[in-house]
Parts: C-alpha cells; structure tokens; sequence
C-alpha cells in the first residue's frame, strides 16, 4: 500500500492496547542510582528501565483483563441460573395451587361418598328395583370410577412434578452459589492487578509518565507499521452490511469514554462490553465475552473483513476490538484509558469474527 495511507495510520494509533492475558507480574525493577547533585532534584528513569516499567504494566492489565473476561462470563452465568431458579419457584407455586385443587375434588368425592351412606356407589346400584336406574347408574358408575381413576393419576403426577422441581431447584441454587463465588474470585484477580499497575505508574515521575506514554504509543505503531508493510491493507476492501453500519455508529459515538471492567455502558465500558452493546444496539445480540465471541461467532480471514466485524486479539482470545475500515479500530483498551481509535494491526491478532450472520454487504 502507499506511504500516505500507512502514514495516515500511524499517526491515528493514539495508545497502546495493553489488555487482556493471564500472565504473573514481571520481575521488580532495579531503582536508578546515579547520586543526584543538590539543585538536580530527582534523577529520572534511563530509557531501558521505563521499557521494562512498560512491559510490566502491560502484562498487569492484560491480567486483569484476562480476569474481567472471567468476572464477566461468571456475572452472566449467574443471571442465567437466577432467572432458571425464578422460574421454577413459578412453577412450584402453581404445582401447589394445583395441588391443593386437586385434594379438594378428591376430598368432596370422598364426603360424597360418607353422605351416601359409606357405600360404595355398586352397593347402591344393586339395591336399586327399577331396571332403568339400574342401567343408569351403571353408566354413572363407570364414568365414575374413570374420574376417580384419573383425578388419582393427576394427583400422583402432579406431586411427582413438585419433587423433581424442588430437586431442580436446589442444584440451580447450588450452580448459583458457585458461580457467585467465581464471580467475586475473578474480581479480586482484577483488582489486584490493577492496584498492583497503579503502584507501578505512581511511583513515576510527571515526566517518567509522559515518557511511558511516549513508548506505549511508540510500541503500538512499530507494530501497526510491521502489519501495513505486509500489504494486507491492499486486500482488505469489504464494505460493510447495514447492520454493522448500525454497530460501527454506536461503537465510535462512545470515543472518549473511561474504560471500566465489568461494564456494558452507557458510561463506561469493557472491550467486550463495548463490542456486545454496540452488535446489540444494530439489531443482533452476541455473546458478552471476547472468548465467547471468539468461540461462537463465525471466522472470517482477515483479508475478508469489513467494517463491523471483531478482531480478537492475543492468543487466549481476551481481547476484542471493533473494525471501522482502512486499517483502524475503536475499542476500550485497558484502565485508566478510554474508548479510542487505534490501529487494527497494533496488538497481535487471534482472527476475526462476523456477528451478524448475512453475508452480503451494501
């Protein structure tokens, strides 16, 4: 592709996209030591420390990333088992109200029977001397006892159901508990990292910090350069279906706002929060995570994408970004970052997904 393009990209990488992979935290980095003279005031970081400070921030955000992705697939399993839990205490109250009706039919044919004697309905045919009640009763009789027969077996039925939906009920409670404490583990995975990388960028200086962001956006568009000099721009000429319009409308309306883990908007966002409500908002719900998005939207060559389709990135799928064309993204990056447009190519792509489901593009 021409220079002017790839120039064109380069400068719209803004930040470096430092999310999502469960890594440990790097090693401690050795303090500066030249002795400083009185005026001097503080010495500031040698270039190679700020690096590795970068590469330690980096993978404590891809961690807790990585944790938001758990935190995130563990909150909607809990809903899940939340509304299965409601539904089948519905269903109890109405198998009890059920119930209940059932016993008073059963105990009115029962009161039925004492009023007429204590004897059976056959006992009272076979006293009778008028042949034609006798006939009557008969059929009275059979269509007597079929009722009883089946009000028996509805009963019986209808207990049967009340059990298996208490049984049921108590494994979904079980599910739930586990899946709460999933929930509250993952969030303290993401809190951890975070509070870890906020230490790791307070202890900098103003100007170490300026520094630092210098050498995030340097990282990122070395490696958006490295993806435009391959030529895969040149190839890449998809246009985009109606309802990824829609998406890319929704996902670049939100440039500018905080990134916050576990969020879904309208204030903040997740990257896959970000991704999911935009996909929700043109018409087509998707799932809530990167990996599940990865794992359940159809792939699509990155040759072959359009605007609206997901590049997932890293290997263990735990980040997404949104397409919007010649080469760019938005996406929510990392903490302490906001909703911005970057270059596709500045963080390693997994691949690329197509939520919605028609291949045609207008």
């Amino acid at each position: 592709m021409g220079t002017g393009k790839r120039g064109l990209m380069a400068t719209a990488v803004a930040v470096v996209c430092a999310v999502t992979v469960l890594a440990a935290p790097g090693t401690a980095f050795a303090n500066p030591t030249p002795s400083p003279t009185p005026s001097a005031g503080p010495a500031l970081a040698p270039a190679k420390d700020l690096e590795a400070v970068r590469k330690k921030l980096d993978k404590l955000y891809r961690a807790a990333g990585r944790a938001t992705d758990e935190y995130n697939a563990a909150e909607e399993k809990a809903d899940k088992q939340s509304t299965e839990v409601v539904e089948l205490a519905k269903k109890i109250v109405k198998g009890q109200e059920k119930l209940k009706k059932l016993k008073d039919r059963a105990g009115a044919a029962a009161a039925a029977q004492y009023r007429g004697g204590g004897l059976p309905p056959e006992a009272h045919l076979v006293l009778s001397d008028d042949p034609q009640d006798f006939l009557d009763g008969a059929g009275r009789v059979r269509e007597g006892h079929h009722a009883t027969k089946g009000l028996l077996g509805e009963l019986t039925r209808t207990q049967e159901d009340l059990e298996q939906y208490a049984k049921d009920a108590s494994a979904q409670l079980k599910k739930l508990e586990a899946g709460r404490k999933a929930k509250a583990a993952a969030q303290k995975k993401i809190e951890k990292q975070i509070a870890q990388a906020e230490k790791v960028e307070s202890a900098l200086q103003k100007e170490e910090q300026e520094r630092l962001a210098e050498l995030e956006k340097e990282a990122a568009n070395k490696a958006q350069t490295a993806w435009l000099d391959s030529g895969i721009l040149d190839e890449i000429n998809g246009k985009a279906s109606e309802q990824g319009k829609k998406a890319v409308k929704y996902a670049t309306a939100q440039i500018g706002k905080p990134y916050q883990w576990g969020a879904e908007g309208p204030r903040t966002y997740d990257c896959s929060g970000l991704t999911s409500q935009a996909w929700i908002s043109a018409g087509r719900g998707i799932p809530r995570t990167s990996q599940e998005q990865w794992k359940q939207l159809r792939h699509i060559d990155v040759q072959d994408m359009r605007p609206g389709d997901l590049i997932i990135y890293f290997g263990d799928a735990s980040h997404v970004a949104m397409y919007i064309g010649d080469g760019a993204i938005v996406h929510a990056p990392r903490p302490g970052r906001t909703v911005t447009i970057a270059g596709a190519g500045s963080m390693p792509i997994l691949g690329v997904v197509r939520p919605d489901a028609g291949t045609g593009a207008n």
